[in-house]
């Protein structure tokens, strides 16, 4: 776990370090496309849920916790959060996300949850570790691409 830890701090302080600077944060390049505010609010959803994945499976395995991430960028109205705030959650959210997964119990590792929204799809808690990061990865890529 110490590896995808590693991987998941090196994205997020190389982005906060090197981009953050340069971002128009409230660009939307078409009405049906997040800004990156929103793309940032989207990981902090993200974040939110695979913490509470992360945690649950420790002591319940099979449980299913997925979300509608169209409709909680809505509802959190992200476009309007202050940028330095919203930052500031979503890095530590990321904090406590690596303090979990740097102490999870290495017999945990093969634990599943359910992350679907139709039919069950079970995931083990190493297998969702490593996509959540190649998703934070993703959407932070589409941040600096965009500027």
């Amino acid at each position: 776990m110490k590896d995808i830890t590693g991987q998941l701090n090196k994205a997020i302080e190389s982005f906060l370090n090197s981009y953050i600077e340069t971002i128009d944060w409230e660009f939307r390049p078409s009405p049906e496309k997040w800004s990156a505010k929103e793309i940032i609010g989207h990981l902090t959803d993200s974040a939110q849920v695979n913490l509470q994945r992360f945690v649950r499976c420790t002591y319940q395995e099979n449980f299913k916790l997925v979300y509608d991430q169209v409709e909680w960028v809505q509802a959190q109205h992200y476009q309007e959060a202050n940028l330095e705030e919203l930052l500031s959650l979503w890095r530590l959210l990321n904090g406590q996300i690596i303090r979990v997964l740097d102490n999870y119990p290495a017999d945990g590792l093969q634990a599943q949850c359910d992350n679907s929204k139709t039919e069950q799809s079970l995931h083990t808690v190493e297998f969702l570790a490593l996509d959540y990061i190649e998703h934070l990865k993703h959407h932070l890529n589409q941040i600096v691409n965009r500027k």
